[in-house]
Parts: C-alpha cells; structure tokens; sequence
C-alpha cells in the first residue's frame, strides 16, 4: 500500500463495507444508476453513471437498493470526490429506517461491537431524524 492510502486509510474514521446492489443517484438535473462499490455509516462509493450530470457540491438523494431485501437505504448525499470511474457520495442525512437498516449492514460486516459502537459515536446526532 502506498504512504498516501495508507493514511487516508489510517485518517478513516467509518469502515467501508463492499457491498454489492443498485443504487439511484437523484437531484434536480435528473436520475443516474449505478452500482454499489461500498457503503459505510457515512456515505457511499458508487461507479460513475453514464452521461452524468454534476457540479462540485451538489446533492444528491442516494437510494441502495441491496439484492434480494425488501428494504431501501436512503440518504441526502453530497459529492465528495469523483472521476472517470467512481463518485464518492457523503452523507448530510438519514432517516431512521434507513440509518436502522444500514446500521445491521455494517454490524454483520464488522463483527466488532467496540469498532460498530466507536463508529456510531462519531456520527453525531445531526444527520438522523
């Protein structure tokens, strides 16, 4: 591993989780879909839709549609990086079903209650209903 991934890993406060299944991309300017790349308890990493449309800081409501589950994620996302492959998406907000549903997600991926209970900590009350 590189100097500089290995400190935005060490810099990482959310363990992502690969995770495959659909995801919509939605904002004024239109619907993407895409696939999930991985998902943590503070936003998503999706491939790049064709033909997107998005500016730096724009908003989009991310819906992960995980296979075989009769549940949605959703959450009011914010571009925090993209190129030619992958948009990574953070999340401002997030109902409680959805922070409930994403929440067993990362617990049966963790397998480490002190880690799940550190992350839960650093999310804050602010982005939950």
């Amino acid at each position: 591993m590189s100097t500089l991934n290995q400190t935005t890993v060490e810099k990482r406060r959310f363990t992502r989780i690969p995770f495959e299944a659909a995801v919509t991309l939605t904002s004024p300017n239109g619907i993407w879909h895409a696939k999930l790349l991985d998902i943590s308890l503070k936003g998503v990493l999706t491939s790049r839709p064709l033909n997107w449309i998005w500016q730096g800081g724009d908003y989009f409501l991310v819906e992960v549609h995980p296979p075989e589950n009769p549940f949605t994620i959703r959450m009011e996302t914010v571009v925090a990086h993209a190129d030619q492959d992958k948009v990574g998406l953070r999340c401002t907000h997030i109902d409680i079903d959805s922070v409930s549903h994403l929440r067993r997600l990362v617990e049966l991926n963790i397998g480490d209650d002190d880690t799940l209970g550190r992350e839960l900590a650093a999310l804050g009350a602010p982005i939950v209903d």
